[in-house]
Formats: C-alpha cells, structure tokens, sequence
C-alpha cells in the first residue's frame, strides 16, 4: 500500500487528490491537507465584488467533496518537510507532529508577499480572497466620483482580475451616467501586455472602447492614503484602488533547498517531478514556470503529476508530459471578450479572438467546474 500524502487544497491539490482516487486501486491511502477548510474558486471573486456572485456561490466544504472521493482530509498548517525521512511537520491543526509518506505531492501555492510594496496593506484593495473581494465590493458600492486605479505590482502573476475589474468597473458607472475615470498600472513597458503584441493591440482597442486609460511603465513602490508612487518616480492620485500584490514561493517551499528558485517556487522538470527529490511533485502556483500562474494551468499541472505518480507507485516510469500553455478568458461583458491561447514554451505568437461567445463559455466552464468539484 502507497501513502500519498497531498499538501494544499487549492485547484492543483483538489484536482490531483481527484485523479488519484480515480486511478489508484483502494488499498492505497491518499490523504488531503489544507489550512482551509473551503475551497475557493477565485476566478469568481470578481463577481463578488460586483454583486454578481455570492461567497457561497464560488466556495465549498472540502471535508465534505473529499469524504465522498474515497479521499482522509485534515485541516492544519504545514511547518516544514523533510524530504529525506520522507515526513511533514505539522504546526497545528487536527494534526499536530509528524505526517509519513511515501509519496508526496506539493501543492500550497504561492504567498502574497505584501510587505514589499509598504502601505498596500493599509490602503491597497484585493481580489485574492473572498474577505477582500467582499470589502473591495463595499468600497465600489461607496465610490461617487474621482479616479480609481486598477494594477499590478511588480512580480504579480495574475492579470486577468486586473482587466475584468477595469471592464465591470468602467459598465457600472456607464449605467450610472458618469464618465469612466478607470486607470490602469503595468509595470510592463508600452505594447508588452501578457507578453505578446497580438494580445496588446486587442486589449488596446477594447480599453479605448470604455475609456479606460493605461498606464505602462509603472512599476508600484509604495502607497499612500490617496497616491500610488512608483519605482520611477511617477506618482497617481486615486479615490478607489485595487492591485494584484507580488507573488512568491511559499515559505514552506524553502525547506526543500536546494530545489527552490530565488522567487521560492520549486524547480520541478515536465512530469512535474520535484528536482533533487525522490518520490516528491509539486502542481500549481507553486512551480518554477514563466508567465501568470492560472487556473487551468493549475490543473493541468495536477492531472500530469497525478499521472505520473499512479505511473511509478505501479513501478512504471513516468512519462506524461507537462505542455505550458497560456490559454484564458478576459470577459469584457460583451462583445469585447478576448479569449487567449499561446504556447509559453515556443516564440509562436498567441491566437486571439474576441466576442460575446467567450462571455458566454467561460460562464458556463466556471459553472461546470464548480458543480463537478463541490
């Protein structure tokens, strides 16, 4: 009998824990560990904020989904590993102490490193938990009139909340009669969002269509009550701010040197094995890849680990491939919906396409996968 012991109860832990339930006969043991104990969706959070979605709409009991999986959850908070005796110490939680395996697979994600950029804590709004997109939605509901600015912070890894706020933001006071006074921040420099000119040049077009200003170049430093101020020395005033903060490794990725990258995800190579440890995987934000961390690469990621994983507890060698690809949906509300699709692993440039259908799709995928899962 296997003990697979899943750290993380994100979309990777969540789908990898799925995979091996299906895949591994019962006599093998696959056990969950999560600080929460709700699964959030947190494509949704933008909803929230709008009063489009519910919290209950866009979480649910983990205990619950995994009970009916065949799949032990425990609630608690993971200290450290040691790699070497094959064991997680436990802070606290249902569990406090040591947790064995004999095969581990990490999934904790990534930790919002706040404190670089000083006063984001005090003044900045988020959408990374249901908490933030909940008092996010409070400020927007207050917010009568002046600028509001809408970014990411240098080492931020999620740009697709950034748009869609922009866009929801920009049709709320459009219904209200107001001129949109909707800013956008990117440290990138002019022409380089998400990295490809295709992609610019259509989110360009449709940030235009809602008088959306974007500001390239501005790489936050620090905020004020009422002032972003940036590295370069460019400050902006606003009455209503969100910013996606920096991304970084989670702390208990560093117990896992020398495998670790100087941004603390793991190296791991593209069964999604950990490099430099024997019978460990790691799925999600996580990993050492370029580009945003999303969603679907976060399953992608698990269903591959997954697989593998099942491949070598029978004594096969893993052979299923991780492909980085880049493929999502900024719904616009309209027919400005862009749907991107690119290989982040070739210098192809992206397909792009635009239009209510992708509104529409994405929808019905979120749905979909919520209903599945829960």
């Amino acid at each position: 009998m296997a003990n697979v012991l899943i750290l993380g109860g994100g979309f990777s832990g969540v789908v990898a824990a799925e995979r091996l339930a299906q895949s591994l006969a019962e006599e093998h043991q696959i056990t969950l560990v999560s600080r929460d104990r709700s699964f959030v969706f947190y494509p949704g959070l933008v909803d929230v904020a709008f009063g489009k979605s519910e919290p209950s709409d866009v979480s649910f009991d983990l205990r619950d989904a995994m009970l009916d999986r065949r799949i032990r959850f425990i609630q608690g908070e993971v200290a450290r590993i040691e790699p070497d005796a094959n064991k997680v110490l436990m802070a606290r939680g249902e569990v406090e102490g040591v947790l064995t395996y004999d095969y581990l697979l990490f999934a904790l994600g990534r930790r919002l490193a706040t404190e670089e950029v000083p006063g984001f804590f005090e003044y900045a709004h988020h959408l990374l938990t249901i908490d933030s997109a909940v008092e996010f939605g409070a400020a927007i509901k207050s917010f009568s009139g002046g600028r509001a600015v809408i970014g990411q912070c240098c080492g931020a890894r999620l740009p697709v909340p950034v748009y869609e706020t922009a866009f929801a933001l920009a049709r709320l006071l459009e219904s209200r009669s107001e001129r949109p006074r909707v800013t956008i921040v990117s440290p990138d420099p002019p022409g380089y969002q998400l990295g490809d000119s295709a992609i610019a040049h259509a989110l360009r077009t449709t940030l235009e269509d809602h008088s959306i200003e974007f500001l390239s170049e501005f790489p936050v430093e620090r905020v004020t009550p009422e002032t972003l101020i940036s590295k370069n020395g460019h400050n902006i005033n606003y009455r209503l701010l969100m910013l996606v903060p920096p991304f970084r490794g989670s702390a208990v990725s560093r117990t896992l040197q020398p495998t670790v990258g100087n941004e603390g995800y793991l190296n791991v190579d593209n069964t999604m094995r950990v490099q430099k440890c024997d019978r460990v995987y790691a799925a999600g934000d996580c990993v050492n890849f370029t580009g945003p961390k999303m969603a679907h690469m976060a399953v992608h990621q698990a269903e591959v680990a997954a697989a593998n994983l099942a491949l070598e507890i029978a004594g096969r060698e893993p052979s299923v491939t991780y492909s980085h690809e880049l493929m999502m949906v900024i719904d616009e509300g309209g027919p400005g919906t862009l749907f991107i699709r690119q290989d982040l692993s070739e210098s192809d440039g992206a397909t792009v396409k635009q239009g209510r259908f992708w509104s529409w799709a994405k929808w019905i995928h979120d749905k979909y996968w919520q209903a599945r899962h829960s």
